[in-house]
C-alpha cells in the first residue's frame, strides 16, 4: 500500500480489516514495524500508535523482542466505534480501579428475560468501579454457563469480552438501554453515597442467532461524574 502520508487511524483500519480478512490469522504474527514502515510508507512513531490501538481492542498482543502476534478476529470492539466509558474516563486523566467480586452460578426463571438465551441457569459475576478511590459503578452480569470455570483472577487480567471470544461465545450485536432509578439501601451501601438516584444502564449482547450472551446491569453515581459516550469521528 503506497501512499506519502496515512493517519495512524488509517493504518489501524487497514491492518484490522486484513485480519478480519484473513490475511494474518490469529496466532501469526504481523509484519515488523520496519515492514510496515515501508507498507505504508508512515514514521515509526504512526506504526506504533497504530499497534497500540489495535491493542486496546484486543485484537493483537505486542511482546518486546518476539513481534505482535493476533490475538482475535472478532474482538468486541468490531460492534461498534464507540469508545468504552471507562476509556474515556482514563483518558481524562482519572484513576479508575476495578474491584471484582464472586462468581457464581445462578438458577434463572422462565421469565427473566436472560433465560431466553442463558436457559435456567448462568454465572452470576459483580464488580464495582472506583472514581478517585470513591465507588462509582456497581456491575453485575449474568453470563453462558460456559464461564463456570473462569475465575476471579482471571477477570483481574482480563476483559469480559476477551474471554468471551476465548471460550468461542461471539457476540454480534448489542444493545444499551438506560433509565433513573432510586437507589435502595443495598445500592447506596455499596456506592457509599446518599444520593437517592442513580443512572441504570442495561446492555443485552447478542449472538449468531439473536440469542442472549450477555445481560448486564450497571448503576452509576452520577452525581460524582456524567456518564460520556465518545465516538471516533
Amino acid at each position: 500500500m503506497k501512499r506519502k502520508s496515512v493517519l495512524y487511524l488509517e493504518v489501524a483500519e487497514q491492518i484490522k480489516a486484513d485480519i478480519l480478512n484473513g490475511k494474518y490469522p490469529v496466532g501469526s504474527l504481523l509484519p515488523t514495524e520496519s515492514e510496515l514502515e515501508e507498507l505504508f510508507e508512515v514514521s515509526k512513531i504512526t506504526i506504533r500508535r497504530a499497534i497500540e490501538m489495535l491493542a486496546d481492542e484486543e485484537l493483537v498482543e505486542k511482546k518486546s523482542g518476539k513481534g505482535t502476534t493476533v490475538l482475535s478476529n472478532r474482538p468486541y470492539n468490531k460492534l461498534s466505534k464507540a469508545g468504552t466509558f471507562t476509556e474515556y474516563l482514563h483518558d481524562s486523566g482519572l484513576d479508575i480501579i476495578k474491584k471484582n467480586f464472586d462468581l457464581e452460578l445462578v438458577t434463572l426463571s422462565e421469565d427473566m428475560e436472560a433465560y431466553k438465551g442463558l436457559g435456567n441457569s448462568a454465572v452470576k459475576f459483580s464488580r464495582l468501579y472506583l472514581l478517585d478511590s470513591q465507588p462509582y459503578i456497581y456491575f453485575e452480569y449474568l453470563l453462558p454457563r460456559a464461564l463456570s470455570d473462569v475465575t476471579v483472577e482471571q477477570f483481574e487480567t482480563e476483559s469480559l469480552y476477551r474471554i468471551l471470544d476465548q471460550h468461542h461465545i461471539e457476540i454480534y450485536r448489542f444493545e444499551d438501554s438506560f433509565e433513573i432509578i432510586p437507589l435502595t439501601p443495598k445500592l447506596q451501601k455499596i456506592l457509599n453515597t446518599a444520593e437517592s438516584s442513580g443512572l441504570k444502564r442495561i446492555r443485552r449482547s447478542f449472538g449468531k442467532n439473536d440469542q442472549i450472551v450477555e445481560f448486564s446491569e450497571a448503576v452509576y453515581n452520577t452525581a460524582m461524574h456524567p456518564y460520556v459516550i465518545e465516538y471516533e469521528a
